[in-house]
């Protein structure tokens, strides 16, 4: 039989058994991670987009026999400690993903390895912490709380006291927290009295999924999503009851965790869409977990089907909106040159380029898309022992923003957009780019 060398077709990201006990067996796992691992060291097409791979060829190269065959068993995991899994070597990248015959998943495959070691206990308790969003972004809102949060994060003697105990990085960008969450900041029905249009494949009516970083980090970008949906006709619901949508988790391969996590979910939206409204979220990671992290985890189930036909990347929708029509193109403020970032969950989601799109609508507006990783990556940036290499991988980002000295950056991923700011030093502050557009329209 012929085995072709590569694929030109459309990734076919296969559903992931992670029920399975050949899923957490130890020979079956490191079989595979060493064929795996051949196939990389074989083609080395992924080698800019993390350390993953550098550090996969450093292991290989340094070897004996020069050959995946050289590296000690003991040091595959060094590769996984890398991953992030932004997906983009499977979706932008891999010519051997399925459909080919050797059915190489490079995130998926790391995600295994990931829950191998979090079902063993080898997972740091840091690492469990930080990944806890609900409980540990509750507790930093209580009154009093975030004021002293935010003030430790500026303070230099308790952000070397991070590192030392709990290995946060002391220069690692960090979020600022409200006192004031905005599910309690804002009603749960804005604009009810507007006349929802269905057209597009939207049905005119948004509840929105505000997500942990929405809630308690940056409420302006939810209420700037409001602002904007409110403009263009389309009524908006706050969904005030759901929690993580699990990525963090992900990440950390405590599927079961995930699992808790969609059960909690689920059947909030499914209420939500009982009553007309499509679902919005403005935080990329977490659109990707309903649209494709959640379906190939739980392939068969009909709820979470349901739910991924029926939600949107924000600037998904609104294109869809103004394909029909819909979209008040009545701009009044100039954007300027945009320097604009494509966050890597954004782009695996394969929408195409929605939000620059819809930004070179507004008159006298120059975008600028820059498709390289942030560096961000969940909690990658922060730590201790992956700060240096967030940088690293951040660095081609900050040139290029540079390069173009743009009136304002930003990206669809709040934290990337964060990160870039913490490259660029002293020039400014990174704008969501829904955020942009409700200054554009003046509102």
């Amino acid at each position: 039989m012929t085995v072709r060398e590569g694929s030109l077709e459309a990734p076919d990201r296969q559903p992931l058994d992670w029920r399975s006990d050949e899923f957490y067996d130890k020979q079956s796992l490191y079989s595979e991670l060493e064929r795996v691992y051949d196939i990389c060291h074989g083609c080395r097409r992924c080698v800019s987009l993390c350390a993953s791979f550098p550090t996969l060829f450093d292991l290989v190269d340094e070897s004996d026999t020069f050959e995946v065959d050289g590296v000690d068993n003991d040091d595959y995991m060094k590769v996984v400690d890398q991953c992030f899994l932004c997906d983009l070597c499977a979706e932008t990248k891999c010519p051997y993903l399925p459909p080919h015959d050797w059915a190489v998943d490079f995130p998926h495959l790391m995600l295994r390895a990931k829950a191998y070691r979090f079902r063993k206990g080898d997972t740091k308790w840091r690492d469990r912490l930080i990944t806890s969003t609900d409980p540990v972004f509750d507790a930093i809102s209580l009154p009093g709380i975030a004021p002293l949060a935010n003030w430790a994060t500026g303070n230099e003697t308790m952000r070397d006291l991070g590192e030392n105990i709990a290995g946060i990085h002391e220069d690692a960008p960090l979020p600022p927290f409200t006192a004031k969450p905005v599910t309690r900041r804002l009603a749960e029905h804005i604009g009810a009295s507007l006349a929802a249009t269905s057209a597009g494949g939207t049905t005119g009516k948004v509840a929105i999924y505000v997500t942990c970083y929405g809630d308690h980090n940056e409420p302006q970008v939810i209420e700037d999503l409001v602002a904007v949906l409110n403009h263009n006709d389309v009524p908006a619901r706050i969904l005030k009851d759901a929690r993580c949508c699990g990525m963090p988790k992900l990440e950390l391969g405590d599927l079961e965790k995930v699992e808790k996590l969609k059960d909690a979910n689920i059947p909030v939206f499914l209420e939500a869409l009982d009553q007309g409204y499509d679902i919005i979220a403005p935080i990329p990671s977490c659109v990707l977990m309903y649209k494709q992290e959640l379906p190939l985890m739980f392939p068969a189930d009909t709820n979470v089907a349901r739910v991924k036909a029926a939600f949107f990347d924000p600037f998904e929708y609104l294109m869809a909106r103004h394909k029909a029509g819909l979209i008040d193109t009545r701009f009044t403020h100039p954007l300027g040159k945009v320097a604009y970032h494509v966050a890597c969950h954004q782009r695996v989601q394969a929408i195409g380029a929605k939000t620059s799109d819809f930004l070179s609508l507004v008159p006298d507006t120059e975008v600028t898309t820059i498709e390289r990783c942030s560096g961000h990556d969940g909690t990658y940036a922060v730590k201790e022992e992956t700060y240096e290499k967030a940088m690293k991988i951040a660095r081609p980002v900050v040139r290029r923003v540079t390069e173009i000295e743009p009136d304002r950056f930003g990206s669809d991923c709040p934290m990337a957009g964060r990160m870039i700011a913490h490259g660029l030093e002293d020039a400014g502050e990174a704008s969501h780019p829904i955020s942009m557009v409700r200054k554009a329209y003046g509102i």
